[in-house]
């Protein structure tokens, strides 16, 4: 499926069950917050290699919190005409602008620490 395709499965979803009066935007920005804080669970007090294990024998959990996360951003881009791509093709303009790689390369410095 492609993402406009998600977003259809999604609404169909959402206007079968009358889930609309439940999708305030702060009310998916909440569950947003929610969905990735239990992914975050998941690999808390887990070094990288513990990490990495984690994710090998654990994936469908992990893949399902990545699903969660993916359902509400979606959700919210849908029902407040938030364009992802076009917002995301913005925000990699701005980065690049905050992020010139010839100051930060190899360097994982917030914009205002490097200079």
């Amino acid at each position: 499926m492609n993402q406009e395709q998600l977003i259809q499965s999604i609404r169909d979803f959402c206007e079968e069950r009358d889930w609309d009066q439940f999708h305030s935007i702060k009310d998916l920005a909440i569950g947003l917050s929610t969905e990735s804080n239990e992914l975050l669970q998941h690999f808390r007090f887990k070094d990288d290699k513990q990490s990495i294990e984690y994710l090998d024998t654990h994936r469908k959990m992990i893949e399902d919190e990545c699903a969660d996360i993916y359902y509400y951003l979606l959700r919210l881009s849908d029902l407040y005409a938030i364009d992802l791509n076009q917002a995301l093709v913005e925000k990699m303009k701005d980065n690049q602008k905050k992020y010139p790689k010839d100051l930060v390369k190899g360097k994982n410095l917030k914009y205002n620490e490097y200079e």
